[in-house]
């Protein structure tokens, strides 16, 4: 479990170290992530040593999300002050959102050809 959990913690480092040499406007785990995942490709054996630690984690995902509860309790009056710019923040983001996939939706949908004489 060690050597797994050393190496994701490497491939962490390696997205830190590239994000910030290369000022990419994207988190460092997520270029991280983006690494194993290349890495994996190219060396499958890898998968079956990173795959249990990396279940084990996941199965407790739930955990890493108290410190952000925590923040947020931290910061409730805050919140508070700016509820209306939040909540039209919200609501717009994701009516955008669904017109968003709707419209791909629809456009999908007519690409697809005709199946067994279904109408469009």
């Amino acid at each position: 479990m060690i050597p797994a959990l050393a190496t994701l913690l490497v491939f962490q480092l390696l997205g830190e170290v590239t994000v910030l040499a290369t000022a990419a406007p994207v988190p460092g785990p997520v270029v991280g992530l983006a690494l194993l995942l290349a890495t994996l490709a190219l060396r499958p054996a890898w998968l079956d040593a990173i795959k249990p630690t990396a279940q084990g984690l996941l199965q407790h995902l739930s955990l890493l999300f108290v410190p952000a509860g925590v923040g947020v309790m931290q910061h409730l009056q805050r919140l508070g002050d700016e509820a209306l710019a939040i909540g039209v923040a919200l609501v717009v983001s994701t009516l955008v959102g669904l017109a968003v996939s709707a419209w791909t939706m629809v456009w999908l949908m007519r690409r697809q050809p005709r199946r067994n004489g279904a109408a469009r």
